[in-house]
C-alpha cells in the first residue's frame, strides 16, 4: 500500500498557478479575482469559504466575498450572481453549496457564464466534460484525474467503478475517466450486489457520502476516497482496506487539498483566457 498525498500534489499546482498569478498581474495590473457566494451560516460552509479565500489570498488572486442571509430566495441569488457574471472584474466565480433547502441550486449554478464556472458545475461544463471540449472540469472530479496523473495510474483499459451519481462529482468523474479510455461502472448506495461490482474495479472512487461505505475491493486495486463525513472519516473504510490497496488516498490530506488547487488554478486560466493574453488550450480531463 502507498499513500496518493493530494496535499504534495496540490502544492505543486498551487506553486505554478501563484506564478502564472503574478505574471497575469505584471501584464495587466490587476490580479485574476475569485468571486466567493455563500447563502446562510452553515458552519462548515462558513469555514470552507474561509479556507478557499485565504488560500486564494496566498496564490496572489483577489477574493471578493458575497454572504447572503437564510432567507434569500433563488431570484435573488440568481440575481447576485447574474451580476457577478456581467461584472468584468470577476474571472471566476464559486457558488458554496449546498445552499439552503428552498433555493433551487441548479437554477443558481446556471446563472454563472461559462467563461466564469472555475468550479465546473454548470451544465455547459459538465457537457465540455463529457464530450472532452475545452472547458472547466468540476474541481473535484478534476483533482482526482490531476492525482491520478501524477502517481502515473494509466486508465487505458483498465475498470474504474465510481461509487456515487451526483453531477458535480460522480458523474462528472466518471465522464472524465472515460476520456481517458477507462470502462467505467457508475453505481450508488442503491446497486444490487454492489460489494460484488466494487471488487471487480482497477480503481475505485468513493463518493457517495456515507462514512466507511466501501470495505471491500479487489487486491492491489486504486482507491480514491473523495468523501469527507463527520469526524476525518471518508467513505472508504481506510483501516481494513489499506493493506490491499495499491495506492490509496487518506482522508484528510488526499482529494481535499486537490480539489480548492484545481479551483485556483481554474481562476487564473479563466483570467487569462478572458484578458486574451495567450491562447489557453486547457482540456478538461
Amino acid at each position: 500500500m502507498a499513500l496518493m498525498s493530494g496535499t504534495d500534489v496540490a502544492r505543486e499546482i498551487t506553486e505554478q498557478t501563484t506564478k502564472r498569478a503574478s505574471e497575469f498581474e505584471q501584464r495587466t495590473g490587476r490580479k485574476p479575482c475569485l468571486a466567493a457566494v455563500l447563502v446562510g451560516e452553515d458552519p462548515a460552509s462558513v469555514t470552507y469559504v474561509k479556507m478557499k479565500r485565504n488560500r486564494s489570498a496566498k496564490a496572489g488572486i483577489e477574493s471578493r466575498f458575497v454572504h447572503l442571509p437564510e432567507q434569500t430566495t433563488t431570484e435573488q441569488l440568481v440575481a447576485e450572481i447574474t451580476k457577478l457574471s456581467e461584472d468584468p472584474g470577476v474571472d471566476g466565480i464559486l457558488l458554496q453549496h449546498p445552499v439552503p433547502k428552498h433555493i433551487d441550486e441548479r437554477a443558481a449554478f446556471e446563472a454563472i457564464a461559462p467563461s466564469k464556472d472555475v468550479d465546473g458545475v454548470t451544465m455547459h461544463s459538465f457537457a465540455a466534460m463529457a464530450f472532452s471540449e475545452p472547458g472547466f472540469a468540476s474541481a473535484t472530479p478534476g483533482g482526482i484525474m490531476r492525482l491520478l496523473e501524477a502517481y502515473e495510474v494509466d486508465l487505458k483499459g483498465k475498470h474504474a467503478v465510481v461509487v456515487g451519481r451526483s453531477p458535480i462529482l460522480g458523474k462528472p468523474v466518471a465522464m472524465l475517466m472515460l476520456a481517458k479510455d477507462a470502462t467505467v461502472t457508475i453505481c450508488h448506495s442503491k446497486t444490487e450486489n454492489l460489494d460484488q461490482i466494487v471488487r471487480t474495479a482497477d480503481i475505485v472512487v468513493a463518493a457517495v457520502g456515507k462514512p466507511k461505505f466501501i470495505t471491500a475491493i479487489k487486491p492491489g486495486a486504486v482507491v480514491i476516497d473523495a468523501g469527507y463525513n463527520e469526524g476525518n472519516v471518508g467513505d472508504v473504510d481506510f483501516e481494513q482496506l489499506a493493506d490491499s490497496a495499491s495506492l490509496i488516498t487518506p482522508v484528510p490530506g488526499g482529494v481535499g487539498p486537490m480539489t480548492i488547487a484545481l479551483l485556483l488554478e481554474q481562476t487564473v486560466s479563466a483570467a487569462t483566457r478572458r484578458a486574451d493574453l495567450v491562447d489557453v488550450s486547457e482540456v478538461v480531463g
